[in-house]
């Protein structure tokens, strides 16, 4: 029950500009907040509640660990459920892949990751290597190295000088293709510049490249090209540098595979997990290492904060992965994936609806001022916030997504509600989401 007072939000300093409502309860794709409204959960959170809201089986897992112990430091210890959360991940990553690391988040994860590569080098004995090369339009976390990897322009802007100076390569995005290309007419330049980069900052300083699989929260859900994942690949091979694939958001079964990077049958060296790892029940991040790599540490990874490998935390974590595996809901969300995708189909009526994008329960949706030019909308009209204020009017959340072409203009959103989702439920969304793109469009078209 909630204390006296604990509904005042005077004393919370908050990311939100706005008031926050106070959510109650969650059950499935439903939240309730203490008005009694109910809200369909469209976007999972910020892609995190892969199992949906209210699972009894983790509430007790939770419990049980918490009434043996809730804390041990793992400098010194461990307990069963870190070694279970860390048995059940090796065994749904890819083959290669049989080491893991524990952290409390995506951010850590990502950062844990290029130290992870930066030791990894050292152990070898090239001490120059520690530069890791990202996307621009990617995102990697808000931690000062996670941000300095990512290339997401707008939420980098008011820290760069903060910024450690880590390369960047254009994005993998063939719907505004930073070559001019079309598809059936790029050689994948955008795969390539990997290699030029890499000998433009010194083939014996580059570390490791970063990607996300599906470019999530900056770009939407936006895939690679057929082949691109391949030819990135033999690019690290051929350098020498490991190749990290940021699982944060598309990883644990949202695309319809186990990790996003296995739709392109590439294995990378180390795999960052978070989000829908806990389902969003407790913090949990994870670097999924592999053998190769792990094999070259002769003493231990010189890195660690207090609540790595936190007991209650991978009861959560192996909790999820078991209720994952039982329920079948990497193949739910391939299945249903394809339902969603075909029901989204119907939104490319709309004149603002240019790009329909993603793979599995995870689906991105761009907005354009003219669908013949791609040109963006003004960033002053804030299409993106239209359309989210008119879905939350109908009790619908989906995730905003802001500055999507260049940092500056540019508006999506994300469609990607938990995995238990049914078809019934999916039509509901796809029904408010049309409605209120329609308004949206009314107030600027």
């Amino acid at each position: 029950m909630s204390s006296p007072g604990a509904t005042d939000s005077s004393y919370l300093f908050s990311r939100a500009t706005g008031k926050l409502l106070t959510i109650t309860r969650g059950e499935g794709v439903y939240m309730w907040d203490d008005e009694g409204n109910r809200y369909i959960d469209g976007s999972a959170g910020p892609v995190c509640v892969n199992i949906g809201h209210g699972v009894k089986e983790i509430a007790d897992a939770v419990a049980r660990q918490m009434a043996e112990i809730s804390y041990a430091h793992s400098s010194h210890f461990t307990t069963g459920t870190v070694l279970e959360f860390a048995e059940r991940l090796a065994k749904f990553a890819p083959p290669s892949l049989n080491r893991v690391y524990v952290c409390s988040g995506g951010s850590e994860a990502t950062e844990a990751a290029a130290k992870l590569a930066r030791q990894y080098h050292l152990e070898r004995g090239e001490p120059r290597r520690y530069k890791v090369i990202a996307r621009w339009q990617s995102y990697h976390g808000n931690t000062l190295g996670a941000l300095s990897m990512s290339g997401n322009i707008a939420r980098r802007r008011r820290y760069i000088p903060l910024l450690l100076d880590f390369p960047h390569i254009p994005p993998a995005y063939c719907y505004r293709c930073p070559y001019g290309k079309t598809r059936d007419a790029c050689d994948l330049e955008c795969a390539r510049a990997l290699d030029w980069e890499i000998k433009a900052n010194g083939k014996s300083e580059v570390s490791a490249f970063i990607a996300e699989p599906f470019v999530g929260a900056t770009l939407g859900s936006l895939p690679a090209p057929d082949g691109y994942f391949q030819l990135i690949r033999e690019t690290c091979d051929d350098h020498g540098i490991l190749f990290i694939a940021d699982e944060v958001m598309t990883g644990v079964g949202r695309t319809g595979k186990n990790w996003g990077i296995d739709h392109w049958g590439v294995e990378p060296d180390i795999i960052t997990a978070a989000k829908g790892l806990s389902g969003g029940y407790m913090p949990l991040g994870a670097c999924i290492v592999s053998d190769g790599v792990a094999e070259a540490f002769k003493g231990p990874f010189a890195h660690g904060h207090t609540y790595g490998s936190h007991p209650v935390s991978c009861a959560v974590g192996a909790a999820v992965l078991e209720y994952t595996v039982k329920h079948k809901l990497v193949e739910r969300s391939a299945k249903l994936g394809e339902h969603l995708h075909k029901r989204l189909g119907v939104l490319h009526d709309h004149p603002s609806v240019g790009d329909i994008r993603g793979k599995g329960i995870f689906a991105g949706i761009e907005f354009v001022k003219d669908k013949a030019t791609k040109e963006p909308f003004p960033a002053d009209v804030a299409f993106y916030g239209r359309v989210v204020e008119r879905c939350f009017e109908k009790r619908l959340l989906v995730y905003p997504g802001v500055a999507t072409v260049d940092g500056y203009v540019g508006d999506h959103i994300q469609v990607a509600p938990p995995l238990v989702v049914t078809r019934e439920q999916i039509d509901e969304i796809v029904s408010l989401l049309d409605e209120a793109i329609g308004e949206a469009e009314g107030e600027v078209l």
